[in-house]
């Protein structure tokens, strides 16, 4: 008499371990999930007062005054010149610590993240004491160039590309160190220079996460506040971005405030849809 044939266990992990897991996430613990529902709440009714308390008939001319589209111009103009100094100058400093070895590298990397955390006004007031007219360099770039920064549009540039230009570093590091070396070891040994190496082999492999660091501090730079009003002042036409738009309307028409707040809402939800291949996962 044979004996019954047991059941074969799926080698690639997709038969019983799927089942346990299904199984699991049948039962939800009430400790996690009514904290889980109330931090759902807390971070999406504030978004959702915003589209039900939005001035839907007077949005067409709100969002075509002249003011607007001032601002709106501004910040996309800005924002992109900012992504564009972070691109050119923070793709090799990630380079620069995710591949070489020089004393010190630990704590470099703690003060090039430091504006992530850094108040946004003390990265303005930072600014000024640095390329201000009186500042360490401002001073000297006054009396050599004629070349004042603060509370122009190229002030605001800067400043958003200070407190942007992390998001890509950190990005593109974490790319780099996930990316395996040796491609780039290979192609020098074969006659390649290190920068030539690192343009034709490591770029295109690091392509994807400069993107998205691309992109985070685009979106970044675009909602930036708190160094711009510090650095480069609140000048219509001049200075005066979307952020600091919605701070002015909001003290004389609440309604613009709104509108300003959608415009701003719908650019950071398309953000968010262009990233969710590489930091979402399907549920």
């Amino acid at each position: 008499m044979t004996e019954p044939k047991r059941p074969v266990a799926d080698r690639s992990g997709r038969g019983g371990p799927r089942r346990r897991v299904r199984a699991v996430r049948r039962g939800v613990p009430v400790p996690l999930l009514v904290p889980g529902l109330l931090a759902m709440a807390f971070l999406l009714v504030p978004l959702l007062a915003l589209l039900v308390r939005a001035p839907w008939r007077s949005l067409p001319s709100q969002l075509t005054s002249t003011e607007v589209w001032q601002a709106l111009q501004l910040s996309l103009i800005s924002a992109t010149a900012a992504t564009a100094v972070a691109l050119v100058f923070g793709v090799p400093l990630a380079w620069l610590l995710a591949r070489t070895e020089f004393p010190g590298r630990g704590l470099v990397r703690a003060l090039v993240t430091l504006p992530l955390v850094l108040p946004p006004v003390v990265g303005g007031v930072a600014l000024l004491l640095a390329l201000g007219r009186n500042g360490v360099i401002g001073k000297w770039l006054d009396a050599w160039f004629g070349i004042t920064l603060p509370f122009t549009t190229a002030g605001v540039v800067i400043a958003e590309a200070f407190v942007a230009m992390p998001f890509l570093v950190i990005s593109v590091e974490g790319t780099l160190r996930a990316a395996d070396p040796r491609y780039e070891e290979a192609a020098t040994t074969l006659g390649a220079s290190r920068f030539t190496a690192f343009r034709r082999v490591t770029l295109p492999l690091i392509a994807p996460g400069v993107a998205a660091g691309a992109v985070l501090a685009w979106a970044r730079a675009l909602g930036e506040f708190g160094a711009t009003i510090t650095f480069a002042g609140n000048f219509p036409g001049r200075t005066q971005t979307m952020p600091l738009a919605v701070y002015l309307a909001l003290q004389n028409d609440p309604e613009a405030a709104i509108a300003l707040s959608l415009i701003l809402l719908a650019v950071s939800v398309a953000v968010l849809a262009g990233l969710r291949d590489r930091w979402m996962t399907g549920a």
